[in-house]
């Protein structure tokens, strides 16, 4: 059984040059999970902070179900709480606090077991000319793409 997607962040790897990728479980109430599993999900704004040495998913929005119970809904954009082998979490603290890098989600899934896990990466922001490069490279390659496919053989 592979994995299903359920949310991406595209402008993460535009806006970001990605270092490490690591696989952290989240903390979720049955009717998240629910929500997940419909696709009611945004984490292109989201990002990720360490808090008390914990570290978090922060403006995520993960919507409400109708069947569920309003009365012990949560917040759609709470902070929920990211869970990592602890080494893992002391290699994250030390990178972000000494070389400055940032950690960014890049895709909500639900992994072979049937888990929701948020890919993260440790990261670092792009200045303005690498962007733009990165702009010209994919308009190059697209214009390859389609002159091979519009190529005619005689």
């Amino acid at each position: 059984m592979a994995i299903k997607v359920v949310a991406r962040n595209k402008k993460a790897k535009f806006e970001y040059e990605i270092l490490e990728k690591y696989e952290a479980g989240i903390v979720l109430e049955g009717s998240e999970v629910k929500a997940l599993r419909n696709g009611r999900v945004n984490i292109n704004d989201a990002y990720c902070r360490f808090i008390k040495g914990e570290l978090w998913l922060l403006n995520a929005h993960i919507g409400h179900m109708e069947s569920t119970n309003r009365n012990f809904s949560r917040d759609e954009r709470a902070p929920r709480k990211l869970l990592l082998h602890k080494k893992q979490l002391h290699t994250l603290y030390g990178k972000v606090n000494k070389e400055g890098l940032t950690i960014v989600p890049l895709m909500l899934y639900f992994n072979e077991r049937n888990r929701a896990k948020l890919s993260i990466a440790l990261a670092r922001g792009k200045k303005l000319h690498d962007k733009r490069e990165t702009l010209k490279r994919r308009t190059l390659d697209r214009e390859a793409a389609q002159a091979m496919k519009n190529r005619s053989y005689k």
